[in-house]
């Protein structure tokens, strides 16, 4: 069994609270479908407590890459991502400076992520395989599967996304596809499903954004 979480984004309380009350350890996979940081109020430590899981259940885990986790890595790989400091960057930032954390140990961390997860029957991704990409996972296209919002490509599996924050998770019957981002960083809920290895939907898990993560 699979246990598939959407983004993140800053949102500790929540997202501790959906894998303390909803993941069982010992028998499913936990996906995160990436963006985990930016937005919410505790980016070091959805990141700490990501990067805790993947080390004390290596064989249970999958963290992803979001486009967020990509413009971090950008800022200091190639300095200054104006673009990122401005939407989000420089409040990420300034978390990292008072939580004392060490920004360049995760944004190295943050470059071993993979960009997708499959099955024969599942394909996970942040942003999912585009009708319109030519090369979906080079990771600066707007077609990526870090960046799309365009219609989706039925690629014969299920598909699971974020990425685009939607009232409640979506599903697109043309692509086989669900979106799970139900906007945890904009007073919204945090969405996890929970999907047999065939692609089976079994059920959903929500919980509330934490007032502390707002």
């Amino acid at each position: 069994m699979y246990f598939i979480i959407g983004d993140v984004h800053g949102c500790y309380h929540t997202f501790k609270q959906m894998i303390d009350q909803h993941w069982d350890q010992e028998n499913e996979v936990l996906i995160q479908l990436g963006d985990l940081i930016d937005r919410g109020k505790n980016s070091p430590k959805v990141v700490e407590l990501a990067r805790r899981l993947s080390s004390n259940f290596p064989s249970r885990t999958v963290f992803l890459k979001g486009n967020h986790e990509f413009e971090m890595i950008e800022h200091f790989l190639h300095p200054p991502n104006k673009h990122w400091l401005k939407q989000c960057g420089e409040i990420t930032l300034k978390q990292y400076d008072e939580q004392g954390r060490d920004w360049e140990s995760d944004v190295q961390w943050f470059r071993t992520l993979p960009l997708f997860w499959e099955n024969d029957y599942l394909f996970i991704s942040h942003a999912g395989i585009s009708k319109e990409a030519v090369n979906p996972f080079r990771e600066d296209d707007e077609f990526g599967v870090l960046w799309n919002r365009s219609p989706l490509k039925n690629i014969n599996k299920l598909q699971i996304i974020g990425h685009t924050p939607c009232e409640r998770p979506a599903y697109d019957t043309l692509s086989n596809s669900w979106n799970i981002d139900t906007g945890a960083a904009y007073s919204g809920y945090l969405t996890g499903v929970k999907v047999k290895p065939n692609g089976e939907v079994i059920e959903f898990k929500k919980v509330d954004t934490d007032i502390r993560d707002q």
